[in-house]
């Protein structure tokens, strides 16, 4: 058993004992075009980081199924979206209880494109209060170069394109309507681009990207391929040492660092 939320506390004592670590899956809901369910993000988050988990034996914390979607703007309903200070606080707060839970290996695993800087803000945070604390921010589409050719495949600004329809083929079919995927596709309009613009300014219809390519044979290799990877991230994290040993309640003695 490696789900937090099924374990009593003296199983999560056991698990953690044994790993020193924990996987956190942060997903989204938003609007995915006509064609995908919007708890795509999340559903993907926490089916991912489950496999991850069992092949692993790192305890899986529950997954966020709200992340920092305001780029998706008001234009199509669905989206249900958090500042990015109000997810780096949610991020950073959970983080906190799982260091006093004994984590000191946290592996913080986003589906949701722009997560990633809110992310990254409360693992600074975490590693600023907690020097014997790492964490890691693994964005799900870059796992591996295999992992990122296929998501960025038919556009460098992708959205519910061909790798998520496919994956949700896979694995969460029921989140996919297959009567729009021929209506679906839509252009990539982000090149050359100064600033970012958000989703209603990109896209006719929330979708970047050719959906209508996708197939459950492709999802189902695409999906081995990121458990895989994932995997083998966080088995080689669990044996990873900082470069140095200095903490910073260490005292200066004058000799080179």
């Amino acid at each position: 058993m490696t789900l937090w939320e099924q374990l009593p506390w003296p199983g999560v004592a056991d698990r953690v004992a044994a790993k020193g670590a924990a996987i956190l899956p942060v997903g989204a809901t938003e609007q995915h075009g006509p064609h995908l369910g919007c708890g795509m993000d999340y559903v993907l988050a926490d089916r991912l980081c489950r496999a991850a988990a069992e092949a692993t034996g790192v305890p899986m914390l529950p997954a966020l199924p709200y992340g920092c979607s305001l780029g998706h703007s008001r234009r199509w309903p669905g989206t249900l979206a958090l500042q990015p200070k109000t997810l780096i606080d949610v991020v950073t707060e959970i983080g906190e209880w799982a260091y006093h839970s004994g984590v000191r290996r946290l592996f913080i695993v986003n589906t949701h494109v722009t997560n990633a800087a809110p992310l990254r803000c409360a693992l600074e945070m975490l590693r600023a209060g907690h020097d014997d604390l790492m964490v890691a921010v693994l964005d799900s589409a870059t796992l591996s170069e295999r992992v990122r050719a296929f998501h960025f495949a038919d556009g460098e600004d992708w959205h519910a394109n061909d790798a998520e329809t496919s994956l949700m083929l896979a694995r969460a079919p029921e989140l996919v309507d297959r009567s729009r995927l021929g209506e679906a596709d839509d252009r990539d309009r982000t090149g050359d681009l100064v600033f970012a613009h958000p989703v209603n300014r990109t896209s006719r219809n929330g979708v970047t990207g050719s959906p209508s390519r996708a197939s459950v044979e492709k999802g189902r290799e695409w999906f081995r391929w990121m458990v895989e990877d994932l995997s083998a991230l966080v088995h080689k994290g669990l044996s990873e040492k900082p470069p140095l040993s200095h903490s910073w309640f260490e005292p200066f003695d004058g000799a080179n660092p």
